[in-house]
């Protein structure tokens, strides 16, 4: 078994189990939300900070940035279609469709910020369990997805383990910023990694077939 192959059939498993134990144990996500909310204020110790809003606001900036340079290379002939065709795909399928359109937008997630254990007018609801709650768009997280979206570039890198590295931190330091504001829980954040880092790793493995 190839290495890219190694790394989906693990990521798949760790997804699956990751899925059971929060379903099974919500009190995680409560409890990793109770952490950055101070009852008394009741107010999210990060929201509208300096650093939750660099990350915050560094999504927009990486994927126009990233949609940019990949058209530019490709206008300069400095890339292929294949490989264009490839980032296309792994910025919009798992960030875009899968995370944004079919579970964000119509899931019905209350957010931390808007459910009533946290100053809100909402019930907590579990993850992985849809509902029609109207303005609730907590599950999975679409700037998690956007942030570890990177990994689909790292790959491409010659030094990929180094790039993967940055990608998957700079990944975990938007979630952590979501996560400290009020904006998600745990699981939402941790959901849009699974499920972008494994889109990112099936596109690799069919546009390139090679080992990481």
């Amino acid at each position: 078994m190839k290495t890219v192959d190694k790394y989906i059939v693990f990521l798949s498993v760790f997804f699956v189990i990751s899925g059971v134990v929060f379903f099974l144990y919500p009190q995680i996500d409560i409890a990793t939300t109770q952490f950055f909310y101070d009852a008394t204020t009741k107010t999210f110790l990060f929201n509208n900070t300096s650093l939750e809003l660099f990350f915050y606001h560094s999504v927009k900036y990486y994927t126009a940035l990233a949609f940019l340079i990949t058209f530019g290379l490709f206008v300069f002939k400095k890339i292929s279609k294949k490989v264009m065709l490839y980032i296309f795909l792994s910025l919009s399928i798992a960030p875009g469709l899968i995370v944004n359109s079919i579970l964000k937008d119509h899931w019905g997630r209350p957010r931390p910020t808007q459910t009533i254990l946290f100053g809100g007018d909402k019930e907590f609801q579990k993850p992985f369990v849809k509902s029609d709650n109207s303005n609730a768009y907590s599950f999975s997280s679409g700037h998690a997805a956007i942030a570890f979206s990177a990994v689909a570039l790292a790959l491409l890198a010659r030094r990929k383990k180094l790039f993967i590295t940055l990608s998957l931190m700079y990944g975990s330091a938007v979630s952590f910023a979501r996560v400290a504001a009020g904006g998600h829980y745990l699981s939402d954040v941790v959901t849009s990694f699974f499920i972008v880092t494994l889109v990112s790793l099936l596109l690799y493995r069919y546009f390139f077939k090679e080992e990481i």
